[in-house]
């Protein structure tokens, strides 16, 4: 598609002229803002919800839910509350608890959360022309979607949307890592490495008291079953701290040098203004640094979620 005023091009690599904050005629460029049709809300303001259809995410999803509670179970019901000094038991099953809850909130911020979709099919000639660009100024489309590709934009196979700043796609959160839920995905590998550790040593706590008294003391449990709920707790916390850590450091480095992993390994060289180090984490977690940034509920309003009843299927997710 050419005219006078510019060209079109189809293309996977590219460096773009639209910037992150290109708007979308009166609206953003957010899943559920489509150009030509009403609009049906705007993810960043919360009335779009964001989930994707994909049978291998829905399973890690799942399985992530499902660990998190096996540890919490034997946290609570084989440690802390057979536990004889009470205060231990308080402050410990408060802590684990609080964690673990911010772990899960985390994570369903990530999931549900549009990580900066690009609406399909912009594309048009009046959209186009709507840009007023320069003669001879280049854009780039994605053959895939149909869509106009904002700067560092990337098409995710899974998501078949382009997502903004797409950093990966994450099967344990069933979603894309983006733009807009980057900071909840930071969240998660933070606390969920932070309840591993907590329980691994609890686990070592535990063995070491029961070692100098009898089994059947320190637990409700028989003392085989104890054995093995704390041996796979362990293998639990051990593979969920390395995995995490690894991924929270790596996931500040990459804000910290704006630069996310798929530009990494692709080596492309920046088109872009980057924002060094605070300036990263500030553009990422938004404000300068406070306990909201620690806060994965932040932005979440609960009226809104409840009166989002009517759901729009579109592609491989709901938009509600």
């Amino acid at each position: 598609m050419q005219s006078s005023n510019h060209r079109l091009r189809d293309m996977e690599q590219h460096h773009p002229l639209l910037s992150a904050g290109a708007d979308v005629e009166t609206g953003s460029l957010a899943a559920g803002v489509m150009v030509g049709v009403p609009h049906t809300g705007h993810t960043g303001g919360n009335r779009t919800l964001w989930f994707i259809q994909d049978s291998c995410g829905m399973v890690c999803a799942t399985m992530t839910w499902f660990l998190v509670l096996y540890a919490e179970f034997v946290v609570n019901f084989v440690m802390l509350l057979p536990a004889k000094n009470f205060w231990y038991s308080l402050l410990n099953g408060a802590t684990f608890n609080s964690l673990a809850v911010l772990a899960l909130a985390s994570h369903l911020r990530t999931m549900l959360t549009d990580p900066g979709a690009v609406p399909k099919g912009n594309a048009t000639k009046e959209y186009m022309e709507s840009l007023q660009l320069k003669p001879g100024e280049v854009i780039y489309k994605c053959p895939k979607c149909c869509s106009i590709k904002p700067e560092r934009a990337h098409h995710c196979s899974i998501c078949k949307r382009c997502i903004r700043k797409m950093d990966h796609h994450c099967p344990w959160v069933n979603n894309c890592v983006g733009e807009k839920n980057q900071r909840f995905f930071v969240l998660f590998t933070m606390y969920i490495a932070l309840i591993s550790a907590h329980a691994l040593g609890l686990s070592g706590m535990h063995f070491f008291t029961c070692i100098k008294v009898q089994w059947n003391e320190c637990s409700d449990f028989s003392p085989g079953v104890s054995v093995l709920l704390l041996i796979f707790l362990c293998l639990e916390a051990i593979l969920f701290l390395t995995f995490t850590a690894v991924m929270f450091g790596t996931q500040i480095h990459s804000i910290c040098n704006d630069e996310t992993e798929i530009e990494r390994l692709k080596n492309e060289k920046p088109t872009w203004e980057r924002r060094m180090r605070w300036d990263g984490m500030k553009a990422v977690f938004g404000g300068p640094p406070s306990l909201l940034w620690c806060n994965p509920f932040t932005g979440l309003r609960l009226r809104r979620l409840m009166l989002l009843t009517h759901g729009r299927r579109a592609g491989s997710e709901f938009s509600v």
